[in-house]
């Protein structure tokens, strides 16, 4: 995702240097989308390494194992 963000920032650049305003704007925009979603999933995959780091070093991951045996 992070690629193709880059790729429409490039696009955009170019589009913008020729004179395609409109382009440029619609491929900016797009960029930043892609880009706003990959830092948004990014997050979250950092949030749940956080707390499942907490869980794991807590020992709250051992004591609900023999409950599900």
């Amino acid at each position: 995702m992070l690629k193709y963000a880059v790729i429409f920032l490039i696009l955009s650049l170019i589009a913008g240097a020729m004179g395609f305003i409109t382009v440029s704007q619609v491929a900016r925009k797009i960029s930043l989308v892609l880009f706003a979603l990959f830092l948004g999933m990014a997050l979250l995959v950092a949030g749940f390494v956080l707390l499942l780091a907490k869980a794991t070093s807590a020992g709250t991951l051992p004591v609900a194992l023999p409950l599900l045996a």
